[in-house]
């Protein structure tokens, strides 16, 4: 009798191994949706950036300084290149009207960043 039942398919481990794949079907399914809403997340991120793309931005980072440029690019480590990208020392220096210094084409380490603003179109 031993030998029959043995040689036989054990019917616990058939469940058992039916309820692995099905939990298998579920974790994958989960799995694949996470995968998608985490893809939309970051083709709507995508989209916002392309739509800042060549738009004048307005950086203030840590040491005091603001910079004006046209938004070029972005990596993922948050750096920024920005092009015909104007110095201003000073905050006051924006209101003053002074001359700001030049620096053309500026790569800004994403760690010195405080903030950024969409600058007005009217400049």
């Amino acid at each position: 009798m031993e030998q029959e039942q043995n040689s036989g398919s054990d019917p616990v481990s058939d469940v058992i191994s039916s309820e692995n794949s099905e939990t298998a079907s579920a974790t994958e399914s989960t799995t694949i949706s996470t995968q998608n809403s985490s893809i939309s997340e970051e083709s709507q991120s995508r989209k916002t950036l392309e739509g800042w793309l060549n738009r004048f931005m307005r950086i203030k980072m840590t040491d005091g300084r603001i910079l004006v440029g046209a938004f070029v690019c972005t990596d993922r480590d948050r750096n920024i290149i920005l092009g015909s990208c104007d110095e201003y020392v000073n905050a006051q220096d924006l209101d003053d009207k002074e001359e700001p210094r030049v620096l053309g084409l500026a790569m800004v380490p994403g760690q010195h960043i405080l903030s950024i603003e969409i600058d007005d179109p009217e400049r």
